[in-house]
């Protein structure tokens, strides 16, 4: 699909939603009607529904004293006054003694219905929120297909805002002297792609395309310019990207094995502990290996995140052999009938040469005991680095069979565009990308919704 394509799909969608929002459905007309009644017949059957809630029915009709469910602590007894407990029906966490239904009767804990009683219920009617704002995480998790397609187009919108109003900025400026198409624009366009990150080589060959697109497409104004600029770059773009596997190769039994390589900093433990949370909720078996057993705290921070995550994991003495870690993770993935093992390494770029011998011996071993390990090398990148990301994707591909990117902190950073260039440049796919800092802000990459995320309001359609 098309850049244009994208938009008019979501330009309809849009428009079909603010046409549903302003017609009045029947159920609305009739629930309009309903609400002549007087708000104070509105108030006396909230507060009875309420009472209705919190008092057994037979116990209102007889107008006896109510038995709470929970003890009450000797410092709430400190008057005659009734105890109340205001319990929201609503809401989605009861205190244990609370919710448990079989609590021993006491006489402690009998509280007379009186009228002090029922205007302290009624205040706390008034003060409910909404059913909706105390919805459940499980309520409010998407459960329909489109409801979730909905969801992650949100998470791409909020966490490329920095990248458009960033790329934005740098068309704008050099739109803001536009006159006509000549050698000075062509200069002038190279210069605002490599400031935005897209990378020279994509910067030179968008150059080069557009110098007969623009008079192709006759374009004039500025609009009709940017609209042109940036509908090359998502095609070549996707050019680049055809035969691309963004989805995670698994293993066809046993174990699948993925291997995460990349600089001390990039995040790596990081996205880990987040996939791990990701596959756990998939009613995957999840184990971890800590292999980057050199710098300070790494295994630390992992156990903590497989703490934090209900996984298991294999850990090894500090300064140890990380192949040693890795043969322990391996075997015990394949004798414990584990669906996924995730392969933390050490990031010592800056000791090139012993850290690539390394990763090497932990793919030897993995390889050794499962032919096919590992079914995937991750590159976790720094989006916030820009083209020091690129520069470091290209020394790992150079030494190691990098497979796909994790792109992290897209959310924290305006240089989007890396994404383009890591493709138009490395041929690598980006598989997952970081949108946010929450566990579940971790997103399967979509080139779609990242085309619209980053061009969204710089591109106008019919």
């Amino acid at each position: 699909m098309g850049l244009f394509d994208i938009f008019r799909r979501h330009k309809k969608e849009e428009k079909e939603q603010t046409t549903d929002q302003e017609m009045p459905t029947s159920e609305e007309l009739s629930s309009s009607t309903s609400t002549a009644a007087p708000a104070k017949e509105d108030k006396a059957n909230a507060t009875q529904a309420s009472i209705s809630q919190v008092i057994p029915e037979e116990v209102v009709e007889a107008d006896q004293p109510v038995i709470k469910e929970s003890p009450v602590k000797e410092e709430q007894v400190t008057s005659d006054e009734p105890v109340v407990t205001k319990t929201n029906p609503v809401s989605e966490k009861l205190e244990p003694e609370a919710s448990e239904a079989s609590a021993p009767e006491s006489a402690e804990t009998v509280a007379p219905v009186t009228a002090d009683w029922v205007k302290q219920v009624e205040e706390s009617v008034d003060e409910m929120p909404p059913a909706s704002e105390e919805s459940t995480t499980e309520e409010a998790a998407p459960e329909t297909e489109e409801e979730q397609e909905q969801a992650t187009e949100q998470k791409y919108d909020q966490g490329l805002e920095k990248s458009r109003n960033g790329f934005g900025a740098r068309l704008n400026r050099f739109l803001a002297n536009f006159r006509h198409v000549d050698e000075d624009f062509f200069d002038d366009l190279e210069d605002m792609l490599i400031e935005s990150d897209v990378g020279y080589e994509m910067a030179m060959k968008l150059s080069d395309s557009l110098r007969e697109e623009v008079r192709l497409q006759n374009a004039k104004n500025k609009q009709d310019v940017s609209n042109v600029i940036i509908e090359k770059m998502v095609d070549l773009y996707d050019e680049a990207g055809q035969g691309e596997q963004t989805t995670l190769t698994m293993a066809k039994e046993g174990p699948t094995v993925i291997m995460f390589v990349g600089v001390n900093g990039a995040g790596k433990t990081t996205t880990i502990g987040k996939m791990a949370a990701r596959f756990k909720k998939q009613g995957q078996r999840v184990l971890l290996a800590a292999a980057d057993t050199f710098r300070a705290g790494a295994t630390e921070q992992l156990e903590v995140w497989a703490q934090r995550d209900g996984v298991d994991i294999v850990t090894g003495p500090e300064s140890s052999d990380p192949a040693a870690v890795v043969f322990d993770a391996v075997t015990k993935a394949k004798r414990d009938h584990y669906d996924v093992l995730f392969v933390d390494t050490a990031g010592r770029l800056q000791n090139k040469v012993n850290l690539m011998n390394e990763l090497a011996k932990m793919k030897r071993i993995l390889t050794r005991e499962i032919p096919d390990a590992p079914h995937e090398v991750l590159l976790v990148l720094d989006a916030t680095t820009g083209q020091n990301a690129l520069t470091q994707a290209k020394l790992f591909k150079e030494t190691t069979a990098v497979t796909g990117i994790v792109l992290t902190k897209l959310d924290g950073t305006a240089r989007g565009g890396i994404v383009l260039a890591i493709r138009n440049e490395l041929h690598l796919p980006v598989k997952f990308v970081g949108l946010g800092e929450k566990v579940d802000d971790l997103e399967e990459f979509n080139a779609q919704d990242f085309v619209y995320g980053l061009f969204k309001g710089l591109v106008t359609v019919d």
